[in-house]
Order: structure tokens, then C-alpha cells, then sequence
């Protein structure tokens, strides 16, 4: 196979970004449609009292005796509004262009991989096959726990926090769907921690000894992360903290897997 000139490879490029832009606007296309779904099921869902993570911390506070909760509240005390002309159409758009994001995150993920991939050794490849099924499942599961976990926690907090009773909340569209976009998204770039390290650990820019010997400063970080995407309540921190750990826990033997593989294949080459 001939080697491609620097022009080449930028052109190889614009297209796999053609292929992975043409999937967004595809997938945001059908979020559009759906356009009730996609805003009282999935961006409302979480300011209905009904919604299933407010249900099981309400069981969860009842069973611990708690008694005075807001987990079991009938409704939250806020209105959704719009303040602008084009406020309604402005988040469709952008809500759908969201949503075709994470819908075709794996093909957008396939097409980076193409790219990258001719540069790759067989070996390289061969122990790579698996790369967007994990990092696509890690995503979806990111995104999962920050709409039923992050997303909330935060609204039931925000909601109920209150600094004076002659204030009453009314809450612009584009803030509450910024709070369930950024938790989702957010939280399944967050999951993706253990492909990150796995690869920092293949070109030799991390070690299991450098994660284990920083995995102080790690805490200290992952529990900043958890505040800045969590209401500032010690128990939202934490149920959101703990994932983050066993992430990178996991990315610790993650790294010690790999550097484990190279250090038998430069044995095995040694060898010959």
C-alpha cells in the first residue's frame, strides 16, 4: 500500500467528518420528528414527580424512616417558560442536533476509528476490535447515569432550594434542558475514562504504578468533578463520586493489563 501524502490524509479526513456529519443530521433529523417524545417523555421526564429515580429514593427514604423528604413530593414547585419569540424553535433545533449526537455516537466513533486505524500495527488492530463496542457502551452507559442519576438529583435539589418564600420559581426551557444535556453528555464522556487510559498506556504516557501512586490526587479530582456536576449536597456528591472511583480503579488494571501484553511481546521478541 503506498504511503499517503499529508493532502491525502487531510482529504481522508474531511470525508470520514462528511460521513460522521451526515449521521448527526440524519439521527437529529428523527429527534425533530419525534419531537414530543424526545421533550415530555425523555428532557421533561425528570421534572414529573413520577419519574422512576424520584419513586425508588422515595421508597429508599421511607424504608430508612426518613419522613420529611422531597423525593416524595406530589409535584415540584416550579413552571416551565419561555422568555423568547424563537425559544421553543431555538431548543428544538439544538435539543435535535443533541439528541443526533448521542443517537449516532458509535457510527461517529466507527468513522474516527477508520481513520485512525490504517496507522495501527495488525497487532495494534487485531487486540483493537472491540474498541467501539466498549467505548460506544461505556458512552451509553454514561449518558444513562447521568439522565436517571445526575440529571434528578439536581433538578430536585435546584427545585427545592430556596432563599426567600416570596420568590417562586419559574425556570426558562433552555435551562432545564441544558441541565439534562450537559448531565447526560457530561457523565458518558466521563465513562469513557477506562478507553482513555488504555490508550495513554499503549503510547507509554501512563502507568498502573503513576495511577496508583497518584490515586490521591485522583480523589481529590474526581470529588471537584462530582460538585461541579452535582448540586452542592454531600449525597448527590457521592452517588456520583462512586462510579467515577470504580472507573478509574478499573482503568488502573486496565493499564497494568497492557503494560503487562507489551512487556511479554518485547520478551517474546528478545527471545527470537
Amino acid at each position: 500500500m503506498d504511503e499517503m501524502s499529508f493532502l491525502d490524509h487531510l482529504e481522508d479526513l474531511r470525508w470520514h467528518l462528511v460521513r460522521a456529519t451526515i449521521s448527526i443530521v440524519i439521527a437529529a433529523t428523527l429527534a425533530f420528528i419525534f419531537k414530543k417524545f424526545i421533550f415530555d417523555v425523555i428532557i421533561f421526564g425528570p421534572t414529573h414527580m413520577d419519574f422512576p429515580t424520584y419513586e425508588g429514593l422515595c421508597k429508599m427514604s421511607q424504608f430508612l424512616g426518613m419522613t420529611d423528604t422531597t423525593f416524595c413530593a406530589d409535584k415540584f414547585p416550579f413552571i416551565i417558560q419561555n422568555r423568547t419569540v424563537a425559544g421553543q424553535f431555538s431548543a428544538h433545533i439544538w435539543t435535535s442536533i443533541y439528541a443526533g449526537f448521542i443517537i449516532s455516537f458509535p457510527y461517529v466513533l466507527y468513522q474516527l476509528w477508520s481513520f485512525i486505524s490504517p496507522g495501527l500495527k495488525p497487532s495494534e488492530r487485531k487486540n483493537s476490535r472491540g474498541f467501539i463496542v466498549i467505548a460506544s457502551f461505556l458512552f451509553f452507559l454514561g449518558v444513562l447515569f447521568g439522565y436517571y442519576i445526575v440529571t434528578p438529583l439536581s433538578i430536585n435539589f435546584l427545585a427545592n432550594y430556596q432563599i426567600s418564600e416570596q420568590i417562586s420559581n419559574e425556570f426558562d426551557i433552555s435551562s432545564v434542558i441544558a441541565i439534562v444535556r450537559s448531565s447526560a453528555i457530561a457523565s458518558g464522556f466521563v465513562f469513557e475514562l477506562p478507553i482513555i487510559i488504555y490508550f495513554l498506556t499503549k503510547v507509554g504516557l501512563v502507568t498502573p504504578q503513576f495511577l496508583k501512586k497518584y490515586r490521591k490526587f485522583a480523589l481529590v479530582i474526581v470529588l471537584v468533578l462530582s460538585a461541579i456536576i452535582t448540586p452542592p449536597d454531600i449525597a448527590s456528591q457521592v452517588i456520583v463520586a462512586i462510579p467515577i472511583l470504580l472507573l478509574y480503579q478499573i482503568s488502573i488494571y486496565i493499564s497494568a493489563i497492557v503494560v503487562k501484553n507489551q512487556k511479554r511481546k518485547e520478551k517474546r521478541a528478545n527471545s527470537l
